[in-house]
């Protein structure tokens, strides 16, 4: 017999199936026009004309996650994605809490400070009383150049969100960025994914098993104990499906349950 909570995840990751759809015929169509606009510049620049243009050729949305080895990012919210308000403030803003996340390989326990990311612990704490991430996988493995397990997504693919964002939050934790423009997020560390903009945090973060060189864009909020980072740390010992360094994990690992209580 299916449950409520399972149908509410099925409508979820269907609903997104169709909006990822949408967003692809939409790049598709955003492909055909910039070819002929580029087409009708090569014969305006072939017939002689002399022609100066800076063009930007976009269909306003990003790639998924899985296309960017070097950073934890998530596809850009169409408006029908982001139609959900936030969630209001429920937690104690000087407060310390624990998230901990029961899996299959092992228990994680987040600590994390709402005094530093207050909206981001309070979206946790909605979520995880939702039962949002319960019954999800973490979808994605990096073993090269960033060493990080990524999780929080309903569907399972990396496209999907809570259908609303976050800011940023506490971006000035890790120190300033050297003169590549990165920072190290240290090994235990708990931060949030987002498209490579500014505020738009969803449900996705990642878990860094190893020190890893990052902008500073992802909002750091916890840190795993150290039971949780050795779990982690075993699944990426055991790589990527098919060896593949940026992917699903060998071992799946699945959320069975996400709980949020304040210390």
């Amino acid at each position: 017999m299916v449950t409520s909570d399972q149908r509410r995840r099925q409508l979820a990751r269907e609903k997104y199936v169709r909006q990822q759809q949408r967003r692809e015929e939409k790049r598709r169509k955003a492909k055909r026009r910039n070819t002929v606009v580029a087409a009708s510049l090569a014969v305006v620049l072939a017939a002689g004309g002399a022609v100066y243009a800076s063009v930007a050729l976009t269909d306003g949305s990003k790639d998924s996650d899985s296309a960017a080895g070097d950073s934890p990012t998530t596809p850009t919210p169409s408006q029908s994605e982001s139609a959900s308000p936030e969630p209001k403030m429920a937690v104690d803003a000087k407060g310390t809490y624990t998230m901990s996340l029961k899996t299959n390989e092992g228990d994680i326990a987040i600590a994390m400070d709402a005094a530093k990311t207050p909206r981001t612990v309070n979206s946790f704490h909605h979520l995880a009383a939702k039962k949002y991430f319960d019954g999800t996988k973490c979808h994605r493995l990096t073993t090269g150049g960033i060493f990080v397990l990524q999780c929080g997504d309903p569907t399972g693919e990396g496209t999907g969100g809570p259908g609303y964002n976050i800011p940023d939050e506490n971006l000035t934790a890790l120190g300033k960025a050297g003169a590549d423009g990165k920072v190290t997020y240290p090994a235990g560390t708990v931060a949030m994914a987002n498209t490579g903009q500014p505020g738009t945090g969803g449900s996705q973060f990642f878990l860094v098993y190893k020190d890893s060189k990052l902008p500073p864009q992802y909002t750091p909020f916890g840190k795993m104990d150290p039971a949780g980072l050795k779990a982690v740390q075993a699944v990426a010992a055991a790589g990527g499906v098919g060896g593949a360094s940026d992917g699903a994990p060998k071992k799946p690992v699945t959320i069975e349950k996400a709980t949020v209580a304040k210390k």
